[in-house]
């Protein structure tokens, strides 16, 4: 397991925070899904223009009244969406709108334990190829963007109901350091009821409150990140195939 860190702590609003600006934080999507769609409709609006530089990380966590964790983890979305391309010591800029050609899977038309199954095999093949890919492309800064996710996943046995978001930015990560967009772009239009879905699904015996459950699960990520880290591609295709084969095998468990 990678070096611990201090977590982030989301302070809520500020005292002298504008009421106007702060986040749903009842709506059920999460903090970083809910700022991702107000720096969204800014974009959109034109109130950004292309080319023009992102508030600042510490602007957004005064404006929002958000952590630091939130405000990195909406930026990384906006990235896999091709809104933004960040440079390091520069900050983030936002992108020309393509046009509107990319091709995404919903996670509303997943309804059956069929569907769940059928959308684990896709996910095989997908990100068993941006794992790979990220091993070989990988740079320094999203290869600690990958360690911070697998840390944050690590302590989820501790904050099970942080369980799924941190899941899913791991996978998250893994599809960005992959250095193709059309990766991060179909995980970004899947979200976290990629992972949710099939986690609804399992059987009691592999909740993530379950020790051996989730110390099996932590350990398939830290091989994906292993190997990600060691630019062994093959080892990292290989690990991403095992887990998500084993998460598949676990749908079907008796």
């Amino acid at each position: 397991m990678p070096p611990d860190h201090q977590p982030d702590r989301d302070t809520g609003p500020k005292p002298d925070q504008d009421p106007g600006r702060r986040l749903d934080r009842d709506s059920g999507r999460g903090l970083a899904h809910e700022l991702v769609e107000r720096l969204k409709a800014r974009i959109l609006a034109g109130e950004i223009q292309p080319g023009q530089k992102l508030p600042t990380e510490s602007s957004l966590i005064q404006e929002f009244g958000v952590s630091r964790t939130v405000v990195r983890e909406a930026v990384s979305r906006l990235q896999a969406a091709g809104l933004v391309e960040t440079f390091q010591g520069r900050g983030s800029f936002v992108l020309a709108l393509p046009a509107s050609t990319a091709f995404s899977v919903e996670a509303s038309g997943i309804r059956t334990h069929r569907d769940v199954l059928d959308m684990i095999d896709f996910r095989i093949g997908v990100e068993s190829e941006a794992a790979g890919l990220a091993a070989e492309r990988r740079t320094d800064l999203q290869l600690k963007a990958v360690e911070r996710a697998l840390v944050d996943l690590g302590r989820t046995g501790e904050q099970p109901g942080n369980a799924v978001e941190a899941d899913y930015a791991f996978h998250l990560k893994i599809a960005l350091a992959s250095g193709n967009r059309f990766y991060s772009d179909l995980l970004a239009s899947l979200g976290p009821m990629m992972i949710m879905l099939p986690r609804t699904r399992l059987p009691h015996v592999y909740t993530v409150s379950d020790a051996t459950h989730f110390t099996r699960v932590t350990l398939e990520h830290e091989n994906i990140y292993r190997a990600v880290a060691d630019r062994d591609a093959a080892a990292a295709r290989a690990a991403m195939r095992l887990h998500l084969s084993n998460s598949r095998a676990r749908l079907q468990a008796p």
